[in-house]
């Protein structure tokens, strides 16, 4: 039996997420939500219907897990623990932040109704915290370090857009060079916020709107820009489209320790990421995880979850036996 998944929020990821569901066979979307008008919303997959997301809630019964994306900024926070109360979710809440208040939120909700859900779900939180935490293990003593880009952040795109007067947007996220380089080269260097990376903005502005207020709103908020190095530029919707239409990203996580009995040996960990698009590999991390809160809550689990409670092989569509034989 395929694994039924919903998606809630038809934009970038869950495009995304519908391109990933056609490369899993053991899984098949069922329906798709939308704020939108459902007879403006064209979707991928033949034979699939999409409708107002205010009727997901009679659908319970028909959905095995249901992927949210919507932002971080304002539509997670509201709609995970919502839909925790009906089903198994994931989303991809990534105000790093505002995680612990997020998790005891759906955690509630989900244990409530004896769902799973799995926030926080991506490459950074995800893929990243994941290497982290395994590196930390690995090298007790060292230091860490997360650089992302150069590239376009979704949550940081749409928070600029979620901001009075702005039409459209794009955020690039760019790590200071030398910075990396003092990294990799194992001098465990003392790196505040703004040192490892600086912030790019490309905002088209509503006909009149006032762009001092706009820049000034940007700069000064918080967890998103206000600690950074930020650059504005506002711009036509025709440069837009023409120079920023894609949504590349990538980073790279670094951890630097040392061993020995006197700490004389330096060890690098490195793990990096290239990525045409965003979204869509992004998706696909979450499609992963649909497939484990689905696993996990048929043995009986629930509440809230992240990447550190799943089973790496949970993830997998493929048997125990057949992961030993190929990949261990």
């Amino acid at each position: 039996m395929s694994i039924r998944i919903g998606i809630l929020g038809y934009g970038n990821l869950g495009r995304g997420v519908e391109c990933a569901l056609k490369q899993n066979p053991d899984m098949e979307l069922t329906a798709v939500f939308t704020r939108r008008s459902p007879q403006d919303v064209k979707i991928l997959t033949a034979g699939v219907p999409v409708y107002p997301v205010e009727q997901a809630e009679q659908m319970a019964d028909k959905i095995d897990v249901l992927i949210l994306c919507g932002g971080s900024a304002t539509d997670l926070p509201v709609q995970t623990p919502k839909y925790a109360k009906l089903f198994n979710v994931v989303d991809s809440f990534d105000t790093h932040a505002r995680i612990p208040e997020h998790f005891a939120s759906v955690d509630n909700a989900a244990q409530s109704s004896g769902k799973v859900g799995i926030i926080s779900v991506g490459w950074d939180p995800g893929m990243f915290s994941l290497n982290r935490m395994y590196a930390n293990a690995v090298l007790p003593d060292g230091a860490d370090y997360t650089f992302w880009g150069k590239g376009v952040s979704q949550g940081h795109s749409d928070a600029i857009r979620r901001i009075e007067g702005v039409r459209d947007a794009r955020q690039y996220t760019i790590p200071v060079e030398s910075a990396l380089q003092a990294v990799r080269s194992g001098k465990n260097p003392e790196l505040s916020t703004r040192q490892k990376h600086t912030r790019e903005c490309f905002v088209v502005a509503e006909a009149g709107a006032d762009t001092a207020r706009i820049e000034r709103e940007i700069k000064t908020m918080p967890n998103y820009f206000a600690d950074y190095d930020t650059t504005v530029h506002f711009i036509s919707e025709e440069e837009l489209q023409k120079n920023h239409s894609g949504i590349p990203h990538g980073g790279f996580v670094i951890r630097c320790g040392k061993t020995g009995w006197n700490s004389e040996n330096t060890h690098i960990i490195e793990y990096s990421l290239k990525l045409d698009s965003n979204p869509e590999f992004t998706s696909s991390i979450i499609v992963a995880y649909a497939r484990a809160a689905y696993r996990m809550n048929q043995e009986g689990q629930k509440g809230c979850k992240t990447v550190f409670d799943v089973p790496p092989a949970y993830l997998s569509a493929k048997s125990g036996e057949e992961l030993r034989k190929h990949l261990l």
